[in-house]
């Protein structure tokens, strides 16, 4: 090799080695980015998932199987809105064996409100076809719309609040 091959040889090695390692790195990052946004769109998802879940879980009840329709209810609230139920959830079993209630409910759209960390509001608007059957009286279609809580309990969002507007 001569001197002038060896003189810019070297620094055209370093330059295309930094080069490469500056590449790599704004890679890696570029990728993290990708993956965290991501991960925000799951939360997001799952957080609407859980509300719209909820709402049917809270609208869907039928007297042959109101225990199951109950534990649905329990399973996907905590806290403030998990006590609630459980405090009223005699009532809701009696009254619907009592009455021959049976409840069908569909989300017909869910919002997010916000979120930040483990917290979420989502607005859902949801339908109900009650009827009694044995009745009859005919049966009785509904609107609901909630603003809803939601926390991150464990890696699942549960209900925490539920307003009925």
């Amino acid at each position: 090799m001569t001197n002038l091959s060896l003189r810019f040889g070297r620094p055209l090695i370093l330059a295309m080695s930094a080069l490469l390692v500056v590449l790599a790195v704004a890679g890696l990052w570029v990728g993290a980015q990708e993956r965290d946004a991501q991960a925000r769109a799951d939360d997001r998802a799952a957080a609407l998932q859980a509300a719209g879940s909820h709402a049917v879980n809270l609208l869907s009840l039928h007297y042959k199987t109101v225990d199951a329709d109950a534990r649905r209810i329990l399973d996907s609230s905590t806290g403030a809105a998990r006590e609630e139920y459980e405090a009223n959830l005699g009532r809701l079993k009696s009254t619907t064996v009592a009455n021959k209630v049976v409840q069908d409910g569909v989300v017909r759209a869910t919002g997010l409100v916000s979120m930040t960390g483990s917290a979420a509001r989502v607005l859902v608007v949801a339908d109900v076809d009650i009827r009694w059957e044995g009745s009859k009286t005919p049966p009785q279609d509904r609107f609901c719309r909630w603003s809803m809580d939601l926390t991150k309990v464990g890696g699942v969002w549960l209900v925490s609040k539920a307003v009925q507007m």
